[in-house]
């Protein structure tokens, strides 16, 4: 069914992402993710399935620039010194999973076969690797990433990367090829990385930098895509030129730019490509899936990828245990790195030229490392309910404590991480308290100390110290603060002046007449300044923006005033002017009817 041309092209393109949309809305609905359905869609239109798209090495190579858009944004999201930051979980962490995981593999792989120690080596040490593809984007998307967890699993990927280049020296010098001697020796091979990184870096301060200031200063948007994609199709190519990782290079040129004034929109412009492309990575590598491997031998492929999968996972929780890590996330890291990646394929094809291992044996470890990629979704899933702590057992989370600090602020958020830094600023003494864990391990990851409770209970603000404090600052999301427990915290605690972030003016009601120095509406000045930055891009005076801002805060003063005294939302209405009926000059201006 092999065809060529560009009506080739367009009907395979039409054929995968037609294929593509079906299974991966069906596996989404499942709550599998995207994964599954392209490696599954891939499988199924593939040569080994209804031979509907052809040549999946080509389009492997195609798509392997998915992979390299994905580090190029992952390094955007890491200046250099937050990289510096993760070297212990790089060069620790990392470096010990793929030694043990690698050795114990190779073992593995030799105790159930009859392949050579040097053939079980060559196949052993790529299984150490893996999905980078499949890792990264599922901790994308459920916003894990950043996090302490999602920085540690990262890190243990990004070493896997580097070991790409020890890995090619290993087989190398393990080869029976005629050629072999021919071959760069591994020395050479570590030279040729550092010099490549260190090009990069100063391609990314001479080169790259000024060419985006020089594009910012036109304003091209097209521009922008295709500077963004030059410069990791770039440093990629100069990777694969020197025999090495090419998402090493497009990460390295990510970092470079990661301090950028152009950060965010080369990221919005690279992202769409790094989506689709990703995903037809994984259709094509679902499309190298040997059907009849497995079908010739599925009790032997079905048990390697469990035996891969559990020692991989097995070994990960232990060093994420001795590397400082609760049980729990120890084993979610475990079980999210416990596949085979993608960097297999390459490994075994270097193997198979080496003639360490016969093409039947690649295409059989092949055919395991894609069944353990299709674990990950489903041991994610079902391993959820193990994984995830119950509410309020960490033992790690320290209450409160009195600091005899001057203020207390509840609620560690993005709305009371601004008012902690602008006491801050002024040398006035923080205590904070979080009742959610999560923003406790934030605060951590940032060297602020957050304490782990509910601050709106009378006892635990007792023991933070609010007796002495003269400001109380509640900060939590939500409207669940009312005038009754305001005023039982105000009883309590009769010197500390009291401010309340509030939700919406329904909240605003509820707490009329507590005793409280002041209360900000969440969204209130922010859509005040929103709606002046407005009226200046329309070129009205800014006198006249002054009194329509007075005019705004006035009706609505009076509004919220009746609202709160008859205790019904809709009163003050004759206040209100539609935004669609402009008032009369001098007369009320436009106030939502609820909200605001």
């Amino acid at each position: 069914m092999e065809a060529h041309g560009p009506g080739s092209l367009l009907r395979d393109g039409f054929v995968m992402l037609g294929a593509a949309l079906v299974l991966v809305l069906v596996f989404r609905r499942l709550g599998l993710g995207a994964t599954l359905g392209y490696l599954i869609s891939g499988v199924i239109i593939g040569p080994h399935g209804l031979g509907l798209v052809g040549d999946p090495q080509a389009k492997l190579g195609i798509a392997e620039i998915g992979i390299a858009l994905l580090l190029f944004l992952v390094g955007l999201e890491l200046s250099p010194r937050r990289l510096w930051r993760l070297r212990n979980d790089i060069f620790g962490f990392g470096l010990a999973q793929v030694v043990l995981c690698g050795l114990a593999l190779a073992a593995f792989v030799y105790a159930v076969t009859p392949l050579t120690t040097e053939a079980a080596l060559a196949i052993g040490l790529p299984l150490a690797l893996s999905s980078t593809a499949q890792v990264l984007p599922m901790l994308e998307s459920a916003g894990r990433l950043r996090t302490p967890f999602g920085q540690r699993a990262f890190s243990v990927l990004l070493l896997q990367d580097l070991s790409i280049v020890p890995l090619i020296t290993i087989v190398a010098a393990m080869s029976r090829a005629p050629d072999a001697a021919s071959a760069p020796p591994g020395w050479l091979l570590a030279l040729y990385t550092v010099g490549a990184v260190i090009g990069l870096v100063l391609a990314g301060r001479f080169i790259l930098n000024p060419l985006f200031r020089l594009i910012g200063g036109l304003g091209e948007r097209e521009l922008f895509v295709a500077a963004g994609l030059f410069a990791v199709l770039a440093s990629a190519a100069v990777m694969e030129s020197l025999g090495l990782s090419t998402a090493l290079g497009a990460f390295v040129a990510g970092v470079m730019l990661a301090d950028s004034p152009y950060r965010h929109e080369l990221e919005a412009d690279v992202d769409p490509f790094r989506s689709i492309l990703l995903g037809l990575f994984f259709i094509a590598v679902g499309m190298l899936l040997d059907l009849q491997a497995i079908a010739d031998r599925p009790l032997f492929v079905i048990a390697i990828a469990a035996g891969l999968v559990a020692i991989k996972a097995a070994i990960i929780l232990g060093l994420a245990r001795r590397f400082g890590q609760e049980w729990r996330t120890a084993l979610a890291t475990g079980l999210l790195l416990s596949q085979g990646g993608e960097f297999g394929f390459v490994l075994f094809a270097q193997a198979q030229r080496a003639l360490l291992i016969a093409p039947e044996a690649a295409s059989l470890f092949g055919a395991v490392v894609t069944l353990s990629m299709a674990t990950t979704p489903f041991l994610m899933m079902l391993s959820r309910r193990f994984r995830e702590p119950p509410p309020r057992q960490r033992t790690d989370l320290e209450g409160p404590r009195n600091d005899c600090a001057n203020a207390i602020v509840v609620g560690w958020g993005r709305f009371g991480q601004t008012v902690g830094f602008m006491l801050a600023l002024q040398g006035i003494s923080v205590t904070i308290i979080d009742r959610k864990a999560s923003q406790v391990d934030v605060g951590q990851e940032f060297g602020v100390k957050v304490y782990f409770g509910d601050g709106t209970r009378v006892d635990l603000l007792r023991q933070a110290g609010a007796e002495q404090a003269q400001l109380l600052l509640f900060c939590i999301d939500g409207g669940t603060l009312d005038r009754e427990a305001m005023d039982a915290i105000a009883h309590s605690f009769p010197n500390a002046q009291m401010f309340v972030r509030a939700f919406d003016r329904r909240q605003l009601m509820r707490l009329n007449g507590a005793p409280i120095a002041g209360t900000v509406r969440e969204v209130y000045e922010s859509a005040i300044c929103m709606g002046r930055m407005a009226l200046a891009a329309v070129e009205v005076d800014g006198d006249e923006i002054d009194r329509t801002e007075a005019r705004y805060r006035d009706v609505d003063a009076k509004r919220l005033a009746a609202q709160a005294t008859a205790g019904d939302l809709h009163a003050g209405e004759e206040l209100m002017v539609r935004p669609n009926e402009p008032p009369p000059p001098g007369e009320a201006i436009p106030i939502p009817a609820e909200s605001g």
